[in-house]
């Protein structure tokens, strides 16, 4: 390592030696500033939601730009509005938008809350014996997470399923063990639709579900999913996708039932317009064509950074995120954002300094 570190200063030194006097204090000042701008790293904490596509992003930003590193940790979005309330990083990321009162335990910089990706929580299971297709109706996947439900044959189930055997399999409901926004996105949901749920486990981050187990991140989710038969829980799609795993099609708020697909998440997303401060929430879509448990998910941003040089390279990762990186979208299984929000979050980010 001190090689490494004294190769460049000596050769630096004998080419500064090597120039004319008039040209000596205009190097120096080159090299200086050069010298100065150097390497700089971006942490970010929060959401698994989006980790995938924000990964992504991250790599594909730093092959142009080698002197950028974006680490982040996928640790849950109650990690990530945590530890950038407590300034431990450059950004966080959630899936439930901070509230005011989370904001404003923010001690220094301000917030801005930037919805850069949306996407689906789905429900995916694994059901030896069972089809491949399985619907689920408002009421059937309500009372699974409840616990009202405990069979693969039950009555609820079979009636969505007409000509399908279901086997006699026990549920296993699968859930989060940490602080999560997709937690929050589908009790969210479970709340809009259902009046037993809202006076029971409610909505948020945490909630205490009837039954079930927990897995920590969309990632332990899916992977005691894949290794529990009889095992349903909510996932976000792009995992789902990742690791081929079977979704259920679920009833819409008009009884119509959908799959998740480019353009029933579309349909939910169009179903909500973004007010000035961009936290929206699509709980439950009334478009006959659209699948009834989409997000957006957000980057949590300092309005302002003690740090100019932090500031600005964050505000290039993110306009890259916003246009380049949204061509990754599909092929990660999230949704591209409408023309009309990458305009109005891409005006938020001009106000980051």
């Amino acid at each position: 390592m001190t090689k490494m570190r004294v190769a460049p200063a000596l050769t630096l030194l004998m080419l500064l030696m090597s120039l004319p006097t008039s040209n000596l204090l205009q190097a120096t000042l080159s090299s200086g500033a050069a010298l100065a701008a150097g390497g700089i790293t971006l942490q970010g904490t929060g959401a698994t939601f989006p980790a995938p596509l924000y990964q992504r992003w991250f790599a594909e930003y730093n092959k142009l730009h080698s002197d950028v590193q974006i680490n982040y940790q996928a640790l849950g979005s109650g990690a990530g509005i945590k530890q950038f309330q407590q300034g431990l990083v450059d950004f966080g990321a959630s899936d439930a938008a901070m509230t005011d009162e989370e904001m404003s335990q923010v001690k220094d910089g301000g917030v801005i809350l930037l919805p850069m990706t949306a996407g689906s929580v789905v429900l995916a299971y694994n059901l030896p014996g069972g089809p491949s297709d399985l619907k689920l109706s408002r009421d059937a996947y309500v009372a699974i997470f409840l616990g009202k439900i405990t069979t693969w044959n039950d009555p609820m189930i079979a009636k969505s399923n007409p000509g399908t055997t279901m086997p006699n399999t026990k549920i296993t409901v699968v859930t989060r063990s940490d602080g999560s926004g997709t937690t929050f996105v589908f009790t969210s949901h479970l709340t809009a639709i259902s009046d037993a749920w809202k006076s029971g486990p409610g909505a948020g981050k945490s909630v205490n579900f009837p039954v079930g187990v927990a897995g920590k991140g969309n990632p332990g989710v899916t992977a005691l999913i894949k290794q529990t038969p009889g095992a349903i829980g909510y996932v976000e799609y792009g995992y789902a996708k990742q690791t081929g795993m079977p979704m259920a099609t679920l009833e819409n708020k008009s009884g119509k039932f959908v799959a998740v697909s480019q353009e029933s998440e579309k349909a939910a997303l169009a179903s909500v317009q973004l007010p000035p401060d961009l936290r929206a929430w699509i709980t439950d879509p009334a478009d006959p064509s659209a699948y009834p448990i989409v997000t957006y998910t957000w980057i949590l941003a300092h309005k302002k950074y003690p740090d100019a040089k932090i500031a600005q390279t964050l505000k290039s990762v993110l306009n890259y995120g916003l246009t380049q990186g949204q061509g990754f979208s599909v092929e990660l299984g999230y949704i591209p954002l409408p023309a009309s929000v990458v305009t109005e979050v891409s005006k938020a980010v001009d106000g980051i300094s």
